[in-house]
């Protein structure tokens, strides 16, 4: 009697259980409906990007017909007066503008540092133009520019690349045909790596084959020390090296000993 009670009951049980396929379907049914709704999701975020993207192309080619064709050319090809832009990347549209060298007050040896006629919107647009027609450098991530990489290391390597035309302690220096190596105290930190990778004026390209994007972070530390420590020695007569100290010495110390020797001579007579 126990035996044929308990029949019924595990007949039911097991008409009750759920069916292993179902358990299938519903997992498929969540991964159409998860997979559905991300790519929806990231289908309209890819659109609202590519449509900002265009539109801030369009606005820095017309910035760029305005402002720069006269010389680059209508479609950034170059002109006997200025180089063409193909090719150059946003990084040298954002140093060249974003420091004032562009566009040239008049045409001469080398574009100067002078205040700046865009925004750093305007900026940005022609960045962004400039960039669409070629494959180039582009503006570093600001991970690099936090100022805080390995000083030691970044003297170094500026001894050994910069320092023959920047000066040891960044003060600048001439060059041939009235061009000369900017000083570089107080230089935001986007354009001394744009400066690095684009080579404007004499200076040559430093690919990130030649000093690595991780090095040339630890330049701009080494550049920031340089601004937060000035002279521990006192007076730095320019940091200039032995050229100015030799003329102070020269003029103001023998100088000094040649007055006091003629007035201890005119004393005793």
């Amino acid at each position: 009697m126990a035996n044929s009670a308990s029949a019924p009951l595990r007949r039911t049980r097991a008409t009750g259980r759920r069916s292993p396929l179902a358990s299938v379907a519903l997992l498929v049914i969540g991964l159409v409906a998860t997979g559905g709704a991300y790519a929806a999701f990231t289908s309209s975020a890819t659109a609202q990007s590519t449509a900002s993207v265009e539109a801030l192309v369009n606005e820095g080619e017309k910035l760029f017909i305005a402002n720069c064709a006269s010389c680059h050319g209508l479609s950034a090809e170059g002109t006997d007066n200025a180089p063409t832009l193909i090719g150059v990347g946003a990084a040298s549209v954002d140093f060249q503008v974003g420091t004032g060298r562009m566009p040239m007050a008049a045409s001469g040896p080398q574009a100067e540092v002078k205040p700046t006629q865009f925004t750093d919107e305007q900026t940005a647009a022609m960045a962004a133009y400039v960039a669409s027609l070629a494959p180039g450098p582009a503006i570093p991530a600001a991970e690099y520019l936090t100022g805080e990489g390995d000083v030691a290391n970044g003297a170094e390597l500026f001894r050994i690349n910069c320092a023959m035309c920047h000066n040891v302690a960044g003060a600048g220096g001439a060059l041939t045909e009235g061009k000369y190596a900017p000083a570089l105290q107080d230089i935001d930190p986007v354009h001394v790596y744009e400066a690095m990778v684009t080579g404007p004026q004499n200076m040559p390209v430093f690919s990130d084959l030649n000093i690595t994007p991780e090095d040339k972070a630890d330049i701009i530390a080494y550049l920031a020390y340089l601004d937060d420590n000035p002279s521990a020695g006192g007076l730095n007569l320019g940091s200039l090296g032995p050229v100015s100290e030799g003329l102070f010495v020269w003029i103001f110390v023998l100088g000094s000993i040649v007055a006091i020797t003629v007035w201890l001579t005119a004393r005793s007579n």
